[in-house]
């Protein structure tokens, strides 16, 4: 089978910007990926532009200015996992020999935006109905939150402890908007949001950022080769009323096939980079994605596994509750991350002796599903 491979990849700071619009965060991600893939503007045969609020054409916009010869744009829009998306898509184009190199970029500026939450996608009567209700995600996260802790024996200091790792790490990220470490004490003393979730159990809403990678069908020239393993995105599946609100069913199922297109099961990875929009999401996922049994995600994380050094560490980079979550750049970023890692190149924050790593995420919310999409990458060298 052909391997594609990520040849490069870049991000910015992810945090506000003010003064600088969206087109040029793009360009920097996008100049400094093909610079680290050694590639130029001359051999990219196509460009795919993840973007989840920024309107239409804004790939074509963005390039303009970059000298590109008027190759084929693809605009992304698959909500949060729009950057997933957009690498999947660019894997199938290769894989299917429509081109050799080819580059992928996210980008969102959330501060342009005024900031708040961002509801159920309103295109039916049902999920219009729960977003006047007050259906908005973190309130949906929340209810899992409530179970999660009656049925599990859990505590609020364990959904807390989720967050206090990802700040660890996201304190030796110099890409990551929040930069400072905390305790349990002060993640439950923070601002209620939705009960039991407080403010920083939340990823930031105010966050602008971009990412990229160069992908091929040739190694890269300047760093170790990171073949992309496996790619799958599923969409979420219609609901029974008896359906159990901590089966994160629709990741579960993209894990188990792209475990099945790998060749690989859970206990081969290394490293992941997950979904973190709430600390109840990362305890769910360790549970989707095989990396814990059913019913054992709190003994995972009490154990130190998740944490660096530990046996699988989860989201080095501090993830979305501390990098920061600017949407279509989300899934990108999680690439480049893993990238790092499986190159060792991530610094203080390095998992040792990296070879496998997974990136998980998830988007969109529609009444009567789990979620809209969500998307699993298996990457390796």
């Amino acid at each position: 089978m052909q391997h594609i491979h990520i040849t490069g990849g870049a991000m910015t700071p992810f945090g506000r910007h003010p003064g600088v619009l969206a087109p040029e965060l793009a360009q920097q991600a996008i100049l400094k990926a093909m610079d680290d893939a050694g590639v130029s503007k001359d051999e990219i045969q196509a460009i795919y532009c993840a973007n989840v609020l920024g309107g239409m054409i804004l790939g074509q916009l963005i390039v303009r200015d970059l000298g590109f010869k008027g190759i084929p744009v693809y605009n992304v829009e698959n909500a949060c996992a729009s950057g997933a998306t957009g690498v999947h898509l660019a894997r199938h184009a290769l894989l299917a020999q429509q081109y050799d190199t080819v580059l992928v970029f996210g980008i969102e500026q959330l501060t342009a935006l005024g900031g708040g939450t961002i509801p159920l996608q309103r295109n039916d009567h049902k999920t219009e109905l729960y977003a006047k209700a007050g259906m908005v995600l973190p309130a949906v996260y929340a209810m899992r939150g409530t179970r999660f802790l009656h049925e599990r024996g859990a505590s609020p200091a364990d959904l807390a402890a989720v967050a206090v790792k990802n700040r660890r790490n996201g304190s030796l990220n110099e890409y990551a908007q929040q930069r400072t470490e905390t305790t349990v004490e002060e993640v439950l003393a923070s601002r209620m949001i939705a009960d039991p979730l407080t403010l920083l159990q939340c990823c930031p809403s105010q966050v602008d950022g971009a990412a990229a990678v160069v992908l091929s069908t040739r190694p890269g020239r300047k760093q170790k080769p990171v073949k992309v393993l496996s790619s799958v995105v599923v969409s979420g599946i219609r609901e029974e009323a008896d359906d159990d609100i901590l089966d994160a069913e629709i990741t579960a199922r993209a894990a188990r096939q792209a475990y099945e297109q790998a060749g690989l099961g859970p206990h081969d990875v290394d490293v992941v980079e997950l979904h973190d929009a709430f600390t109840i999401a990362e305890l769910l996922y360790y549970e989707a994605l095989g990396l814990a049994p059913r019913g054992e995600a709190v003994s995972l994380m009490r154990s130190g596994a998740t944490q660096l050094g530990g046996r699988v560490p989860v989201n080095p980079s501090g993830g979305l509750l501390a990098k920061g979550h600017p949407l279509g750049a989300t899934g990108v970023a999680q690439m480049v991350e893993l990238m790092w890692h499986l190159q060792g190149r991530a610094g203080t924050r390095q998992v040792a002796d990296a070879r496998i790593g997974l990136a998980q995420c998830t988007g969109g919310g529609i009444a009567g599903v789990d979620h809209a999409a969500s998307s699993v990458h298996l990457l390796g060298v």
